[in-house]
């Protein structure tokens, strides 16, 4: 299993393959991780608390890495490295925008690569003295499956190309100023992993269909989606529900997250409905100066924190907020925190496509509500269905149709369909 991010790295990044090596144990599997040592790296947050959860039975080996991100932060001026979509950022200064036209045109596919030599040593390695066949891969960054695919053709292996978010239709790729040969290089490299993968997942099935689509050659048995969980062990902690009508956010909220018809319905609401906005994570400087503007007292901006105080603090919340990129191609996210919001028990508003992948399975399952962002009555409609039975001290459980996304489960299925990987690839 090769990954880049690993605690103590924290993020939304790092849930999927920690909680995936957690449970396939449990199902006749037991991982080897290969990742980079956090201190040869500049990791956007940090979770020191991920490290205990890394399951006793997993092996992990650490590499060494080439880090661009430190000249990054000395050009720029910045004291971190850059968030999904640069929702630490702000605005571009004249140096940000330069350093992002060199990341998205002279790293190909992602600043990242520094690891991949050391990454690729390290698991040839492991391959040949452990007689290991199967080999994981995930992304972003997309640059680890270069990884696989250079393994691919030094041994005879079973390789899975796992995919947590589109390659070159992610929704921030524009921000990067790429050029239409840089666009060209990072379209071929995406086409030949997809193509010499002996099988690929996704996490949605829209992601799955952006990439399906690369190649008249990648049929629909090439792909599965594999989608994203909750732990029912970080649900267990006991919290004292917050005593006022609470939505809560947590994670990033960039600038490209559309909430104006959202903080335009709080702002209308009367009086006697008071809604209070809490933002666990990181947020965009403009959004954050808009929203301490209409909300004033009635909103708090948490900063980064451990992942599993992050679920303590939606538990206390009486609901929750989702809100999807407005950009082409990202209506079918969903992100690791929409499966800890429904596992959490909290009703989910989501702010997206009504007809997109997290909007169809809130209504499938019971978890909650997906509405346009500009959709006003609707945000309205769920925010007074949901003060009502806040006002009747009426507290949702969470619905049986959840425990689908049980991490468990999850790994259950995926422990299967490498069985069913390798049995093709080696006719066992």
């Amino acid at each position: 299993m090769l990954t880049y991010y690993w605690p103590p790295s924290g993020g939304a990044g790092v849930q999927r393959w920690l909680k995936m090596t957690k449970y396939l144990p449990e199902h006749g599997m037991t991982p080897v991780v290969v990742t980079v040592s956090p201190d040869r790296v500049e990791y956007p947050v940090l979770d020191e608390s991920l490290c205990a959860e890394v399951d006793s039975r997993v092996r992990v080996y650490r590499t060494s890495c080439f880090n661009p991100y430190g000249f990054y932060r000395r050009f720029t001026g910045s004291r971190q490295s850059p968030y999904g979509g640069f929702a630490n950022e702000g605005v571009p200064s004249f140096r940000q925008k330069v350093a992002r036209f060199v990341r998205g045109n002279f790293f190909l596919p992602d600043a990242r690569r520094g690891w991949n030599r050391y990454a690729c040593r390290e698991a040839l390695r492991l391959i040949d003295a452990e007689g290991i066949d199967t080999v994981v891969t995930t992304g972003p960054p997309m640059s680890t499956h270069l990884i696989g695919l250079r393994l691919k053709r030094h041994r005879r292996i079973c390789w899975i190309a796992d995919f947590r978010d589109p390659w070159t239709d992610l929704y921030y790729k524009d921000m990067l100023y790429p050029t239409r040969l840089a666009r060209a290089i990072d379209a071929a490299m995406e086409r030949r992993v997809l193509l010499a993968a002996d099988h690929v997942t996704a996490a949605t099935a829209e992601v799955k269909d952006l990439l399906k689509a690369k190649s008249p050659r990648l049929t629909e048995e090439h792909f599965s989606v594999v989608t994203n969980g909750y732990d029912p062990a970080d649900m267990t902690d006991t919290v004292v529900p917050d005593p006022v009508f609470t939505m809560v956010y947590t994670g990033t909220l960039a600038a490209n997250y559309p909430l104006g018809t959202l903080l335009q319905c709080l702002e209308e609401m009367p009086a006697d409905m008071p809604v209070h906005f809490r933002l666990v994570g990181k947020v965009d400087e403009v959004w954050a100066g808009k929203i301490r503007e209409i909300c004033g007292p009635r909103c708090t901006f948490v900063p980064y924190v451990p992942h599993r105080e992050s679920i303590r603090e939606v538990k206390k919340a009486t609901v929750a907020l989702l809100v999807l990129p407005a950009a082409a191609g990202y209506q079918g996210a969903l992100p690791g925190k929409f499966f800890e919001y429904m596992g959490a028990g909290v009703p989910v508003l989501c702010l997206g496509s009504p007809d997109g992948a997290a909007s169809r399975i809130l209504a499938e399952s019971g978890a909650g509500t997906g509405v346009a962002y500009d959709d006003a009555d609707g945000i309205r409609h769920f925010i007074q269905k949901h003060y009502t039975s806040f006002l009747a001290g009426q507290r949702p459980a969470r619905p049986a149709a959840v425990e689908n996304f049980d991490r468990d489960r999850i790994a259950e299925r995926f422990s299967r369909l490498v069985a069913d990987c390798r049995a093709r690839c080696f006719g066992a």
